[in-house]
């Protein structure tokens, strides 16, 4: 698995994989992109962390409103996806707040 963290307010767009962008009629299936239940707070601005699968190379991301994409960039193309290694690093490294919406699912 390979990871990124991206801004409140911004969405995948594109996915390219080994052979190109990512096809959904050659591929059979969507890319294996999953927000998980992970954020970090820096400067006042959510980054929640993503889990992609392996085959996935790069993850273009855009603004989700016009809002959004007039203050800032237009788009972004990510190129170095992290490793659980890098994630874990990041994360030791944030100032970071556990909180957590029922206890039941962690202790089981």
């Amino acid at each position: 698995m390979k990871y990124f963290f991206l801004s409140e307010g911004w969405i995948v767009a594109r996915v390219w994989a080994s052979d190109g962008l990512w096809q959904i009629t050659a591929w059979r299936r969507q890319p294996d992109i999953q927000r998980m239940n992970i954020c970090l707070v820096e400067q006042n601005e959510l980054l929640w962390l993503y889990r992609v699968e392996e085959a996935i190379l790069t993850v273009e991301v855009k603004p989700t409103t016009p809002v959004v994409a007039s203050k800032t960039i237009g788009q972004v193309v990510l190129k170095r996806l992290m490793s659980a290694e890098q994630v874990i690093e990041r994360l030791g490294k944030a100032e970071t707040k556990c909180q957590l919406q029922n206890i039941q699912l962690v202790v089981q």
